[in-house]
């Protein structure tokens, strides 16, 4: 079966005019039996390739040379100073069995050091004697231990306390019952004192009462 092949894309050096092809037609393709003008079609496709292989490289440098870099500054601010949240109140129960029993109260303190310095802190505590109003009184009790945790929603880092022996004995004079060392207790935490209170197997039954008095201050 002869077919006739057009070649309008190839230079006219490479044919003239129409050809006809004598090869044999297999699922739509002609088979050329002409080598020469199907060597000149494949040189073409070569230039065509190697065209497209040279844009390719000139794109990838062109893209390169929009590369560039540039620095960022972060102003992190310090507060001024650390602060303490105290509970609203405290209380202990306790029923007398003629026996001396130890009553336990554990308020949540909120420590919250901003500065952003590492130059640590201390609390300090003080009490009033515990009294019914009536001339009978218990004394202001112990911290027997400290617990400490960051608060939900900050990073902290752990204040690390030395120098104080537990069980501290509390009274009217402010006493450091916890510090953070240099470069510790940043960020915001709980810390819990568990604070012991004697009763006496010979105590009077009634409300008492204690004003208790806590403190945070500069440095360890």
């Amino acid at each position: 079966m002869a077919a006739t092949l057009a070649f309008p894309y190839l230079p006219t050096s490479y044919h003239s005019g129409t050809g006809v092809l004598t090869g044999r037609v297999d699922s739509g393709v002609v088979k050329q039996d002409h080598p020469l003008e199907e060597e000149q079609l494949i040189h073409v496709r070569h230039r065509i390739v190697i065209s497209l292989a040279f844009a390719v490289l000139a794109l990838t440098a062109a893209t390169a040379a929009l590369a560039g870099t540039f620095n960022t500054t972060a102003t992190v601010t310090g507060a001024g100073s650390t602060s303490l949240t105290l509970p609203a109140s405290a209380s202990i129960i306790d029923t007398l069995d003629g026996t001396d029993q130890t009553a336990t109260y554990a308020p949540v303190l909120g420590v919250a050091d901003a500065r952003g310095t590492g130059a640590g802190w201390n609390l300090q505590i003080s009490a009033t004697a515990f009294t019914d109003g009536a001339s009978h009184t218990l004394a202001q009790g112990q911290v027997g231990s400290v617990a400490q945790a960051c608060k939900a929603g900050s990073t902290c880092t752990v204040a690390t306390s030395s120098g104080i022996t537990y069980p501290l004995t509390i009274g009217t004079t402010a006493a450091k019952f916890f510090s953070a060392a240099l470069n510790t207790g940043l960020g915001k935490m709980d810390v819990t004192p568990t604070i012991n209170v004697a009763i006496p197997g010979n105590a009077y039954a009634g409300t008492y009462t204690s004003t208790v008095t806590l403190a945070i201050a500069v440095g360890p």
